[in-house]
């Protein structure tokens, strides 16, 4: 089992290979813009109860906004520290937080120090992340911030799960970042091939031989079982998690404030035809969808993650930082 799950690991390699090592060269160069927030780490529970890990970044002025910031898969919230950090010398009360299973809302092991605990056996799916989580951390902004207008931003799955909560009426305005319906029919060639064959070949192996999906895979953190199976089931669906029987999509009609979606033109995943199948999922509303060359900010390329690097402050930052406040 042993030898299987390795050879499994090094076929997977060729595809998500750089995700990990990409995200990490994002936390560096932070912390320098965090001196003039005030930031407080929090605990709030999902509607199952659930403890789930946030972080909450507010200006030293007053509040005029609040910000959800809802992340991607396998992305800890660490990723959005900086853009939040942004957000709130702007005025904004900013929420960035782990779903369960992730970074710090995952459980720590009873023994060893400072190790978290195996996510073998433990029960999450993607549609639990919305249900259970994501509808959670916009109650929770929207009882504590009842006075202030809630912004949402979704980075990739992030984006897809506003359209599957049903409170997403509380919601004025949704900037939706590199987020699309992620079938690998839509994706650019050859990574769409690259996607395919890892989430049906060597994913789905490899998450059944362990238990759960490894984040040394390439993909990120680790990520229950049940969330990966399902990602890669949307995945290979012609129409995404629209393909899918779950009830949670009416929700998609629901949603009635504002909503942007960026979608960059070098990004291999989140194409633009993949943004706006995912866009006209929200039917009583009119979607608009931008698209973003690097060379339109001075960048070499920005793809899946580009937004959210420190260098993207005066440029991308900025233009959705001012669509979010109505400036």
């Amino acid at each position: 089992m042993r030898f299987a799950s390795q050879t499994l690991a090094r076929k997977a390699k060729f595809a998500f290979a750089g995700q990990a090592r990409k995200l990490a060269g994002y936390l560096a160069p932070m912390d320098a813009a965090l001196d003039d927030v005030f930031i407080d780490e929090i605990s709030f529970p999902a509607t199952d109860g659930y403890a789930l890990t946030g972080t909450l970044f507010l200006p030293r002025g007053t509040k005029r906004h609040a910000v959800l910031i809802n992340s991607a898969t396998a992305v800890p919230r660490k990723i959005y520290r900086g853009f939040a950090s942004y957000l709130a010398h702007r005025g904004c009360a900013v929420l960035t937080y782990d779903y369960r299973g992730i970074g710090d809302s995952r459980l720590p092991a009873m023994v060893g120090y400072n190790q978290p605990k195996s996510l073998v056996g433990f029960k999450a799916s993607m549609s639990d992340w919305a249900a259970l989580d994501v509808t959670a951390a916009v109650r929770w902004m929207r009882e504590r911030y009842h006075g202030l207008e809630l912004a949402y931003i979704g980075h990739s799955f992030g984006g897809q799960a506003l359209g599957l909560i049903a409170n997403n009426t509380e919601i004025s305005r949704a900037a939706l970042v590199a987020s699309q319906a992620a079938t690998w029919r839509l994706m650019t060639s050859p990574e769409k091939y690259r996607v395919f064959a890892f989430m049906n070949f060597v994913g789905v192996p490899l998450v059944h031989a362990l238990g759960y999906a490894p984040g040394w895979a390439g993909i990120g953190e680790d990520l229950p079982k049940g969330v990966f199976l399902q990602w890669a089931e949307w995945v290979s669906n012609p129409r995404y998690l629209f393909d899918s029987k779950l009830p949670a999509l009416d929700n998609f009609a629901k949603y009635k404030g504002e909503l942007r979606a960026l979608c960059f033109s070098d990004d291999p995943w989140a194409t633009r035809p993949a943004v706006e199948l995912l866009t006209s999922g929200f039917t009583a509303i009119k979607p608009e969808v931008l698209t973003v060359k690097p060379s339109d900010v001075g960048a070499k390329g920005i793809g899946h993650f580009g937004f959210f690097r420190p260098d993207r402050r005066d440029t991308l930052w900025r233009g959705v930082a001012e669509w979010i406040q109505g400036e």
